[in-house]
């Protein structure tokens, strides 16, 4: 009998289940036999066959854990290795967080304060928007909507790795089309192997990561003309001299285009990212999005940054500034070979045998921080955020220091 028709029949309903209850003879013992059949599996089996030999995606170590490795004050750590902005949010951000009413209460599921304040930023019709909690969390949310398992995306590396992290999460397969030996893309190869193996959608950045070049027009075009879905990821677009592509999802319906505030806009604590889908991929990409994705404390704080473009296109012009100094003292170099960039991010090719890895190792014990990717494209690669002046002097500082070791 159910349990809950028991509850509503009352006490004749109480007499009933002891009657029964009272009825049933006690099971027997069982067999040794019988116990190891009935002895419950492991329970890495219960988890998604492919999962169990995912290799998980290596963040970046938090400021705290930082300095407590190092032995340093967090001051006195110079951290130029996530492309964070060292200028942080418009002041208007923490304003408008210690004015924050009602975080108990749910936040909006649509976002619609902020997807309305992008519509005006970004000159597009905010039925295109949709905001997730960083870029990374609609890269997955896009692969969820789009990828069977045993579907194939195409990357071409470099690039962002959280694009294979994600498609291996989701059970996908990836197809590297490498780039050329300038960073720009083999869109020949892209073409062929298109057309060959019939890819579910292709991931692009631009400016890439990490090596900050970018996507020309023409080469997009022929990429969009493919029968395949294209994910365009703008999170560096505001320090290149390119327009965004946002506007293009309304004439291209197999274009993504993604942005975020963790760079220009100094919110990467915060995680908000957003995206212009084609009105016939959003309506599902709404279907299987968390609803309280984006925190009340994101959306205020991501409002209150596009209330002052003036501070952020202060920020932008002083990054792109420092920017051509950082290059031009790369280069001065001996063991390196800085690659321009239109990001904000200096790669260089280590050389004269000297080893990257430990370049990175060097600096950090000195409290610099710089990115290293322990990748088969990038071993012998290092990648420096562009910060203030005082960051680029004591970075070539310290280079020069490992010169002389």
């Amino acid at each position: 009998m159910d349990y809950c028709a028991i509850q509503s029949s009352g006490v004749a309903g109480v007499s009933l289940l002891r009657r029964t209850t009272a009825s049933v003879a006690p099971p027997a013992a069982a067999s040794s036999s019988e116990v190891k059949r009935r002895r419950r599996p492991a329970s890495e089996s219960f988890i998604r066959q492919h999962l169990r030999s995912l290799v998980p995606y290596q963040p970046i170590l938090p400021f705290e854990v930082l300095s407590a490795r190092l032995g340093r004050r967090l001051e006195d750590i110079i951290k130029l290795d996530a492309n964070e902005s060292p200028y942080g949010p418009p002041p208007e951000v923490a304003t408008a967080l210690g004015n924050l009413k009602f975080p108990n209460v749910y936040p909006d599921p649509e976002s619609r304060h902020l997807r309305a304040a992008l519509a005006e930023a970004c000159q597009l019709e905010s039925e295109y928007i949709l905001v997730g909690s960083g870029a990374n969390e609609l890269i997955d949310l896009v692969m969820r909507c789009v990828l069977e398992p045993g579907d194939e995306i195409v990357v071409c590396p470099p690039a962002f790795t959280m694009y294979e992290f994600d498609a291996s999460v989701n059970g996908a397969l990836v197809i590297k089309v490498p780039r050329l030996p300038d960073f720009s893309l083999d869109v020949s190869r892209i073409i062929e192997v298109v057309e060959q193996e019939n890819p579910k959608c292709i991931f692009l950045t631009s400016p890439n990561n990490p090596d900050g070049s970018i996507i020309n027009d023409e080469d997009l075009v022929k990429i969009l003309d493919l029968p395949v879905l294209v994910v365009l990821d703008e999170a560096y677009i505001e320090f290149s001299n390119l327009q965004s592509r946002m506007s293009w999802v309304k004439i291209h319906d197999n274009l993504i285009v993604l942005r975020t505030f963790s760079k220009l806009a100094g919110l990467a604590g915060l995680r908000v990212g957003y995206g212009a889908f084609p009105l016939s991929i959003i309506e599902y990409v709404w279907r299987a999005k968390q609803p309280y994705n984006i925190s009340v404390a994101a959306e205020v704080s991501a409002c209150a940054t596009l209330q002052n473009p003036a501070y952020l296109e202060n920020v932008k012009n002083l990054v792109i500034q420092e920017r051509g100094r950082l290059y031009n003292l790369l280069q001065g170099m001996p063991f390196l070979k800085p690659f321009p960039s239109h990001s904000n991010y200096i790669l260089c090719e280590v050389t004269s045998g000297k080893d990257a890895k430990k370049i990175k190792e060097d600096l950090a014990r000195i409290g610099l921080m710089i990115r290293h990717c322990d990748t088969k494209e990038m071993k012998g690669y290092i990648r420096s955020s562009v910060g203030k002046p005082e960051h680029t002097d004591a970075l070539i500082e310290g280079l020069k220091a490992v010169l002389q070791s």
